[in-house]
């Protein structure tokens, strides 16, 4: 479903969490009033929900920041606009993985940016969905084309973890204390914060084994999941509201910043490879030292996390001693990750 432009009006009026009468929505949209109870109707529907109170009026159960274009790019360093082509923020998507696939085919440029503010259909690993409620986190997905084959970029993933933990302790440094929060990374994808899952990467690869390839690398991170909209979730979650204590930060500032370690990561990547983020990667590891198991298809691999090689390959020391790498895999941990 697409918003109209009175719908986007009468979020971005209620986007402050405070009461608006029925009355200044009319005045300030040019409409009736029962137009007004139409639209948050269809909100509702869309699954932003609303309070209704006599007397005060109508506003948001949650505030929220809706993504601008020029906010984002007023963010963005000299560097990250040169490496930028395109940037397109939708209202609601299926999946802006899947459109930049689809966009791909169509030989859209490298350096597509495409934000959204709700996926009907959020891709996360292994065919799974991406919970994404409208307006609440951030869901982003970046076009690269690459000169080289797959196996040329070989540890992005790993590489791209490290710069949304860049993005995410200098967005989460408190002023004056010089501390940040604790933020780290689970192989091989996933961001994590004290046990629970903050944010995944997935990257969707396609070109030839040997020539060129393209690559697009989605992320989604958890600014704000209301309990509601996260009930269908598995697996144990945060949000950075609670991370923090605080209310959301800029949705904005933060895309851009995720934008300024994302995309020179991405455009250096072939010239420098997983060996130039190994041991940053390494400082972020939530696994290491803990005992876990490793889901290969049916197969599982019980033992105790030994970090990763200098290939970016998960090691594992089976309870015989053997040390084993491997490439790909589901981990599991028990709750006393850090």
């Amino acid at each position: 479903m697409f918003l109209s432009d009175n719908q986007k009006k009468i979020i971005t009026l209620l986007a402050d969490g405070e009461f608006h009468s029925g009355t200044e929505l009319a005045h300030r949209l040019g409409i009736s009033r029962a137009a007004i109870c139409k639209h948050l109707k269809v909100l509702s529907e869309s699954g932003l929900q609303h309070s209704a109170v006599s007397g005060k009026g109508y506003r948001l159960d949650n505030a929220m920041e809706l993504l601008e274009q020029s906010k984002i790019e007023a963010i963005l360093s000299n560097q990250s606009k040169g490496l930028l082509s395109t940037l397109e923020i939708h209202d609601h998507i299926n999946s802006t993985n899947s459109y930049l696939v689809e966009l791909s085919q169509q030989n859209a440029s490298s350096g597509f940016v495409c934000f959204a503010e709700h996926q009907t259909a959020g891709k996360g690993r292994r065919g799974r969905q991406w919970v994404s409620p409208y307006g609440s986190n951030i869901y982003l997905s970046i076009r690269w084309y690459f000169q080289s084959g797959p196996a040329s970029i070989s540890g992005l993933s790993l590489a791209i973890g490290v710069a949304v933990i860049r993005a995410l302790r200098q967005s989460l440094v408190f002023p004056g204390s010089g501390t940040s929060m604790d933020v780290g990374l689970k192989w091989p994808n996933d961001i994590y914060s004290q046990g629970k899952k903050l944010g995944g990467i997935l990257i969707e690869v396609s070109g030839e084994t040997d020539g060129p390839c393209t690559a697009v690398i989605g992320l989604g991170l958890n600014l704000f999941l209301p309990e509601t909209q996260a009930q269908t979730i598995t697996q144990a979650w945060t949000d950075l509201t609670k991370v923090t204590g605080q209310q959301p930060l800029s949705r904005n500032k933060l895309a851009g910043t995720l934008l300024n370690q994302l995309l020179p990561v991405i455009s250096g990547f072939e010239a420098v490879g997983i060996s130039a983020y190994i041991d940053e990667w390494r400082h972020y590891d939530c696994l290491k030292g803990q005992s876990a198991t490793l889901f290969i298809g049916q197969q599982q691999i019980k033992g105790t996390i030994e970090g990763v090689d200098n290939n970016g390959l998960l090691l594992i020391k089976r309870f015989d001693g053997l040390v084993q790498a491997f490439a790909s895999g589901e981990v599991s941990f028990s709750s006393s990750v850090r």
